[in-house]
């Protein structure tokens, strides 16, 4: 029993295979002919060919840098469109508040026609506005794209004064403007002050001085109130005069002018004035003048 199974066992025989006949071509199949550019067009096409693949292409458009320039293009863009266009510019200003300075002027001294939006400045608008004779005060708001509005106060003149022919208007501070339009029903008072110019020639600019255009910078208080007082005690005065000398003077329509000098005791020197007057009625006299300045002291002149 040992003895037959150390004999080795014999091989199991192979498969024989078998010759695979040869591939025979038809005669009549068309040979393929690869063209001469094909080679070129390969080699060009594997050129360009770059393997990109789906997280590299997300981390390209996702990148800082990428979006970085997107928003400056976006910028450099919105700029372009509010400096080109004309929605952005100040062209309708409504002026509100004015009654005697004109809306063209404050529009001029403002200088924001025609600027941008953001280049206009409202503080700036509103200095150069309140800078005008008359105008208190300036309020300019800017809203966007492109609307301002202007909202002032005027100092409204109390009394008129006339000087060489010319009309200023009198604020009840005493400042002098030149009149823009006319005020009807307010006091005149003449100016009788005598300026005297030197005509001597100006060593430096080498021209004779301009003649001023007004005797008084601004009315003294005590002249303006005296004059307001002086109308509302006697409503039919139209007319004032003024000379420093005597003050402020009156017209009187029966043929004499009377002098009230300055102060707000006008009430008690027409009590004078009237009394002088009937005095002088009662012994057929007619004065030329009559003066209350001083109401202690007053005096006249007889024809």
């Amino acid at each position: 029993m040992a003895r037959r199974q150390n004999q080795p066992q014999e091989a199991e025989p192979q498969p024989r295979l078998r010759k695979q006949p040869r591939r025979r071509t038809a005669a009549n199949t068309p040979r393929v002919v690869m063209p001469k550019t094909a080679s070129k067009r390969r080699r060009r096409n594997n050129r360009w060919r770059m393997p990109i693949s789906r997280s590299s292409m997300k981390g390209f458009l996702f990148s800082s840098r990428w979006i970085s320039a997107l928003l400056l293009a976006a910028s450099i863009g919105a700029l372009y469109l509010m400096g080109s266009t004309a929605t952005f510019y100040l062209y309708s200003i409504p002026v509100e508040g004015a009654s005697t300075a004109l809306e063209g002027d404050i529009i001029a001294a403002s200088g924001l026609y025609g600027s941008h939006i953001f280049a206009a400045d409202p503080t700036t608008a509103a200095e150069r506005i309140s800078a005008i004779p008359g105008i208190i005060s300036a309020v300019v708001t800017l809203s966007w794209p492109n609307e301002v509005s202007i909202v002032v106060e005027e100092d409204t003149p109390v009394a008129l004064w006339r000087d060489k022919g010319r009309l200023y208007w009198v604020t009840d501070g005493g400042t002098l403007m030149e009149a823009r339009g006319q005020t009807d029903g307010l006091l005149v008072v003449e100016s009788e002050i005598e300026t005297a110019v030197s005509q001597t020639i100006d060593p430096v600019a080498g021209e004779e001085p301009a003649m001023p255009t007004t005797s008084l910078a601004f009315m003294p208080q005590s002249v303006l109130h005296g004059a307001l007082m002086l109308r509302d005690l006697r409503p039919n005065i139209e007319q004032l005069y003024y000379r420093p000398a005597g003050g402020l003077s009156y017209q009187d329509g029966r043929g004499w002018r009377v002098y009230f000098g300055e102060g707000t005791d006008m009430n008690q020197k027409l009590v004078v004035y009237e009394a002088i007057v009937a005095d002088l009625e009662s012994r057929g006299l007619t004065p030329a003048y009559v003066s209350v300045s001083n109401q202690q002291k007053p005096y006249y002149a007889t024809r």
